[in-house]
């Protein structure tokens, strides 16, 4: 999905790194050690008072008084480990029945596809009643701008830009990401102040209630202004597109139902029908037998039509170059719009027949009728489509889905014969990416569990080993919880970036206790010892990143917001597993390794 582009850059970075790495600490580390560390060698090798640090200067007195606090702090870990490793049965159960408590949090995390982004902007969407004319529109405008500069103070406001209205020209409106499809319609983009504003989301949520309470017939729905989210939705004007597909003349209908039913969803806002089918239209019906008697086509009495009303720029342009500048300029022909004012001056347009000099009036060739029409028909693989488009707003995107999913479930069960309906949008994109990313964190727990089989010649170590993944997915859990982060593909990165530094801590305590248990000792010794050994590379390492993630994790910046869960993820993970590797680890490997302290203890009697 796209996931795979957005982080493929992060996972091959972080790969490269951990193998420069890993190359260096087998070559540098050790020739720098040997040459740099010699005057500490030889002082650590000396008896001194241990009440003064071996030199009287500032760093190391600095060093000598953090020491000291830190081997306090080791003891009193001591202590709490060896109490636990003699209730380590009681701690084990325990410590499993709080871990699935935790799971408690997961309803209350909720998930979303990427975290919205404050780009100091919002395009806000406009739509009047249909056949709204154009200059109606603008003042309807006016007053809506009016609304949205005493919300937002001035001081706060740098740009507020209208487009109302479709191009004239011959503009392919396919390629551009505009909702706007006729005189009714409209977009706002309002800018605030870059240096000083409140976060945009406040005010959207201020005009959301603002504006639908003072213009009840307008329809407003908020568009994504910034580049990240408009590609996320893949050109959509909402993360959430439900699709009645189908050619069956009820699909509107339904479409309305699907509408008012997901409009009472708590966080559902902006729900609308896309298509606007009652748009006022002036069908002129061509009498062929008389046109063609006459010398015109069914096209030739169309087109003056069009030039009298969108001027001839519109089919047949003509262009004149200006031999003093070389410039090109567009040379239209167009009735003036106060002699249109009415059907009946419409039906006295002169049509012009080729080879006579008297032209024939419109009332002789074709007959106006009074109608209603669709002002835009879209299409979904070739079949017409009715498009329900939702915002979300409080909630998070998955908890919105899944009650639309609910409601979608009970609509179709009386589809109309053909018709189909389909959610698609950011919602289709993140359950995809949801479904790769779980796949790709279950494969790459299977194969580092394999990897570690292989490296320990055993199944039992591996297992120990892991067992500090679930503390890192607890400590996930209460990570995004306590942050009020929802569950998105950036937060799933560092899970699964987590999972990797939390099997090398364990790793660090497994191979140190194995060590101790080949030299003699029973398994609740080794695994105290190998706690309070390993205490300090296992600290520094968690603490080294936790202190480089905590920047992204405050999302500073612009745009910080995207990254900042992927930060949090991994401080909330590192924490979790660091209590797991230096208390649940040493009590697993305990209990799973007393059969084998036993079986040494009979060898040694016999």
């Amino acid at each position: 999905g796209i996931a795979h582009y957005l982080f493929t850059p992060l996972a091959m970075a972080v790969v490269f790194a951990m193998l420069a790495s890993y190359l260096l600490t087998r070559t540098l580390v050790p020739t720098m050690v040997r040459y740099l560390l010699k005057d500490e060698a030889h002082i650590y090798s000396q008896t001194h008072d241990e009440q003064t640090p071996p030199l009287n200067t500032l760093l190391w007195r600095i060093h000598w008084r953090f020491n000291h606090a830190f081997e306090r702090f080791r003891a009193a870990y001591q202590h709490l480990l060896a109490l636990g490793l003699q209730l380590q049965a009681q701690v084990f159960v325990r410590t499993v029945a709080l871990g699935l408590l935790c799971l408690a949090l997961l309803p209350f995390i909720g998930r979303d596809f990427f975290p919205q982004v404050d780009a100091g902007e919002f395009r806000l969407h406009v739509r009047a009643p249909a056949g709204t004319r154009v200059e109606e529109t603008e003042r309807l405008f006016g007053q809506v701008e009016d609304v949205i500069r005493r919300v937002i103070p001035a001081k706060e406001l740098d740009t507020v830009l209208d487009n109302i209205g479709l191009p004239v020209g011959g503009v392919n409106l396919a390629f551009s990401d505009s909702s706007t499809i006729g005189a009714a319609d409209g977009e706002i983009l309002v800018s605030l102040n870059k240096q000083q504003h409140r976060p945009t989301w406040d005010y959207v949520k201020e005009l959301r209630r603002e504006l639908n309470a003072e213009f009840p017939d307008l329809t407003f729905f908020f568009q994504a202004s910034d580049i990240v989210t408009q590609i996320l939705n893949f050109g959509l004007p909402a993360p959430i597109d439900i699709q009645v597909v189908g050619r069956h003349p009820d699909n509107y209908k339904l479409a309305q139902q699907i509408d008012a039913r997901v409009s009472t969803i708590p966080g559902v806002v902006d729900a609308h029908v896309h298509q606007v089918v009652d748009t006022p239209e002036l069908r002129v019906d061509v009498d062929r037998t008389r046109a063609e008697q006459i010398g015109l086509t069914q096209q030739d009495v169309a087109n003056t039509v069009l030039y009298s009303l969108s001027s001839s720029g519109q089919a047949a342009r003509n262009y004149w170059l200006n031999p003093q500048n070389g410039v090109t300029y567009l040379l239209a022909v167009q009735t003036p719009q106060n002699q249109i004012d009415s059907v009946d001056t419409l039906q006295s347009t002169p049509v012009v027949v080729n080879g006579q000099s008297a032209p024939q009036l419109l009332s002789n060739l074709a007959t106006i009728h009074r109608g209603t029409t669709s002002t835009v028909v879209n299409h979904y693989n070739v079949q017409p489509v009715f498009d329900v488009f939702l915002n979300v707003q409080g909630r998070s995107l998955g908890a919105v889905a899944r009650e639309v999913d609910q409601v979608l479930a009970d609509v179709k069960k009386n589809l109309p014969r053909g018709t189909f309906i389909t959610m698609r949008g950011q919602v289709q994109s993140m359950r995809s990416s949801f479904w790769g990313l779980g796949m790709g964190l279950l494969f790459a727990l299977v194969l580092v569990y394999l990897l570690m089989v292989v490296n320990f010649q055993s199944w039992t170590d591996p297992l120990i080993i892991i067992m500090a993944l679930p503390g890192a997915m607890f400590g996930v859990l209460w990570a995004l919880f306590v942050t009020q982060t929802t569950f998105n593909v950036p937060s799933l990165m560092g899970t699964i970036m987590v999972m990797g530094l939390a099997t090398a801590n364990s790793i660090l305590v497994v191979t140190f206790a194995n060590d101790l248990l080949k030299e003699g000792k029973d398994a609740r010794t080794a695994a105290l010892e190998a706690g309070f050994t390993r205490l300090r590379p296992v600290m520094m390492t968690a603490f080294a990143m936790i202190i480089g993630m905590t920047p992204m994790a405050l999302g500073l910046g612009e745009g910080g917001e995207q990254n900042a869960p992927l930060g949090r993820a991994v401080i909330g993970g590192l924490v979790g597993a660091t209590f797991a590797t230096l208390f649940f680890v040493p009590i697993v490997y305990s209990l799973m390794r007393r059969q084998q302290t036993r079986e040494h203890s009979d060898e040694t009697l016999a």
